[in-house]
């Protein structure tokens, strides 16, 4: 018990560092600092990655139908946050919107959580009785159908045809895309520690053990879905609030195997993982590395090799494939982060150099 709580506090004394940390870059970064776009990315593609990881690492259902149910946050939420006043500018191609009230940030982040989900429950009805590839299948097919129907012209008063929306409620701080994206993945990690994620890790393992159990497969199934689609969809909304703007064209399945990627670097079973795989992606792809598409000329004139347009990517492609060769189950595995566990391990290593040094 005494261990338990120790393990807590350190815990919650490296969250607020961090949210100290948070904090301190809001309030003193310049306004037009890398920080601010690359953090808000790191949250909304951290939820994305978390909620994939509780139906792919979790549960054990392989699924690629992210990019649709994030689309259908998106749109739910650009479509209900924008002010009445501004509806006949945005639709101006279709006369009107159909919806003329404008809802404020939190109910329309649920309301976009909600609608994914719904759409979640009527495709897994069918589509949760596949396995393996065909579930990836069925599941990248249905985001491709979601991606092709919102861009038709007789949807266009609801979700603009082929134009994107714009002109909704977006908050400009880092602290409103932690609080969702913390408040999300504190749910699933609850969620998953439940008996409810017990069961999940108990079908991910062995589906004929875990109906031996009296566990009811379908209905746990569909749960994990369910509730995966639903975060998926608020995710789907922060990414509205970082572009400001709503297009179709963002939604591809690049989109989920990006997703995929991230899971599959931090650890398929990892929370933590997920999290940090998350920040190592989106940092280095969108601004570590970004000095690498610069030409760069030496004092003599001549142009760097191979730096230019296009080669950020090469390095960055190389990397990934570094860390994949040399972490096979990605950087934590199923491990998750525990400061206490850390410093424990720390002390032991230093307390092992001690005997070492007192033996000599």
């Amino acid at each position: 018990m005494w261990n338990k709580n120790k393990r807590l506090i350190s815990n919650l004394i490296f969250v607020g560092a961090l949210l100290l940390t948070l904090v301190c870059i809001e309030l003193f970064a310049p306004p037009t600092s890398m920080w601010f776009s690359v953090l808000r990315k790191v949250c909304t593609f951290s939820l994305a990655a978390v909620s994939m990881n509780l139906l792919n690492g979790f549960t054990g259902l392989f699924s690629l139908g992210q990019a649709g149910f994030m689309l259908l946050g998106a749109y739910t939420y650009a479509i209900l946050t924008i002010p009445v006043e501004m509806r006949s500018n945005v639709f101006r191609n279709y006369g009107d919107s159909v919806i003329n009230f404008q809802m404020p940030l939190v109910p329309a982040l649920i309301l976009a959580g909600l609608i994914a989900a719904f759409f979640a429950f009527l495709i897994g009805l069918p589509v949760l009785r596949l396995k393996s590839d065909y579930l990836a299948i069925a599941t990248l097919g249905f985001a491709e159908i979601v991606r092709g129907l919102v861009q038709l012209q007789n949807f266009g008063p609801v979700t603009n045809g082929p134009d994107p929306i714009n002109m909704f409620t977006a908050p400009k701080n880092i602290m409103a895309y932690v609080a969702i994206s913390g408040i999300s993945i504190l749910i699933i990690i609850l969620i998953i520690n439940s008996t409810y994620g017990r069961a999940f890790k108990a079908i991910r393992d062995d589906e004929i053990a875990a109906e031996a159990m009296g566990i009811n497969l379908a209905h746990h199934k569909r749960l994990s879905f369910i509730i995966s689609s639903f975060f998926c969809g608020v995710s789907g909304a922060m990414m509205a609030m970082c572009n400001t703007s709503v297009s179709s064209v963002s939604f591809t399945s690049a989109m989920t195997y990006q997703i995929l990627l991230v899971v599959v670097i931090g650890g398929i079973g990892s929370v933590s993982g997920s999290i940090i795989a998350a920040f190592i992606f989106y940092a280095s792809s969108e601004w570590w590395l970004k000095f690498l598409d610069l030409e760069t000329f030496t004092a003599s004139g001549s142009k760097v090799p191979l730096l230019g347009p296009g080669f950020r990517m090469v390095v960055f492609s190389v990397l990934i494939m570094i860390i994949v060769l040399f972490f096979r189950k990605g950087i934590m595995g199923t491990r998750e982060i525990s400061v206490y566990d850390g410093l424990m391990k720390i002390r032991s290593l230093f307390k092992g150099k001690q005997a070492v040094k007192e033996e000599k």
